[in-house]
């Protein structure tokens, strides 16, 4: 499908500069424009490529001052990032979705399955399992005994979701996640360690999206509950009986403890780690490779380094770290010259 300038900017609500006509039918990179795309231009580090590109159409912001005139149509809007979003959405919602049951899927006799489901090949549907309307669920996917699916999820290959773990409405898993395995419980004893039996479940809420490879695990009693609209990156490590707020998002690689609190709205960077049993407080912004071992004030705080401190003071002591192999010669010297001073006296 071509949509032109002027019915892009409707949508989105933008101004054109430039011709109201032009027409486009895909997306590009603006470095990398071609026409009949659509880009947009949000950080100014890529300013350059507008002069340039070759797509039809870019999206910039209404603040955005040329040095000269560039050959694209401009569509003007308060935040290009957003509006590319927007239109990234539409796109994919009006690419069609697949439906019905491949015959080489087993899906249990007690199984209830809702309206326009998709189900791949050599996936599996456990016992008593519920799968809500319009879920697409990829090959080789297992769902275990007793689950439930809310509607219009989305669960790519190979995502595994153990029994009676239950799912909201509009859940993507991507491909190779497993939730729902038992937490990481063992009691010592003389003969070494006695498995402590998980017998909690996973929560999910609506609109979260889990990214690959990403491991949520069931609670040992109770639930380990992802709130609604949570998004977690790949590779992410989410222990027995956690709880990550509303709208928290977390990059690649983080891990979280058995028994963390996650407020709502927060942001973390990617191999961040937290201690079990902490409680981080709503809207806090944990740097990349932070260690957060203690319970955070909230109020916007930011944590960065390991253990974790505000960024001032972690840049302050990064400063002096460098510093250190400098200061300890200049310590040894005094050192001994203070020790000849000694033997003079």
């Amino acid at each position: 499908m071509e949509f032109t300038a002027k019915q892009i900017a409707d949508f989105i609500g933008g101004r054109v500069e430039g011709d109201d006509n032009a027409t486009v039918h895909t997306f590009s990179k603006i470095e990398e424009g071609t026409k009949g795309s659509i880009t947009f231009l949000s950080n100014p580090k890529y300013t350059q490529y507008i002069y340039d590109t070759k797509a039809s159409i870019v999206l910039v912001n209404n603040d955005l001052v040329l040095d000269h005139p560039v050959e694209a149509t401009l569509i003007r809007v308060e935040n290009a990032y957003e509006c590319v979003a927007k239109l990234l959405q539409l796109y994919a919602a009006s690419m069609p979705k697949k439906k019905g049951i491949d015959p080489l899927a087993f899906v249990s006799p007690t199984a209830k399955i809702g309206a326009d489901v998709y189900i791949g090949a050599f996936a599996y549907i456990g016992d008593g399992t519920t799968v809500g309307d319009n879920t697409q669920i990829y090959p080789h996917t297992v769902v275990g005994d007793g689950v439930s699916i809310g509607n219009d999820c989305l669960l790519y290959p190979n995502v595994t979701i153990y029994q009676g773990c239950r799912l909201g409405n509009d859940v993507t898993i991507h491909a190779g996640s497993v939730i729902g395995a038992d937490g990481f419980g063992f009691a010592p004893s003389q003969e070494g360690y006695d498995k402590i039996p998980q017998i909690g479940i996973v929560v999910i809420e609506d609109h979260v999206e889990i990214g690959a490879n990403t491991c949520v695990d069931r609670s040992t009693m109770g639930q380990t509950v992802l709130h609604k609209g949570v998004k977690i990156d790949n590779l992410i490590q989410v222990a027995h009986n956690c709880e990550i707020g509303e709208n928290t998002v977390m990059s690649a690689q983080v891990g979280l403890a058995g028994s963390t609190k996650i407020g709502a709205w927060c942001m973390v960077g990617g191999q961040a780690g937290f201690s079990g049993h902490i409680h981080v407080a709503d809207k806090t912004f944990i740097g990349a490779q932070a260690g957060v071992i203690s319970n955070t004030k909230g109020n916007g705080e930011q944590l960065i380094g390991s253990p974790a401190i505000e960024p001032k003071g972690f840049f302050k002591s990064s400063a002096i770290f460098r510093k250190l192999p400098d200061m300890y010669r200049e310590l040894h010297m005094l050192r001994k010259e203070l020790d000849e001073l000694k033997k003079q006296k």
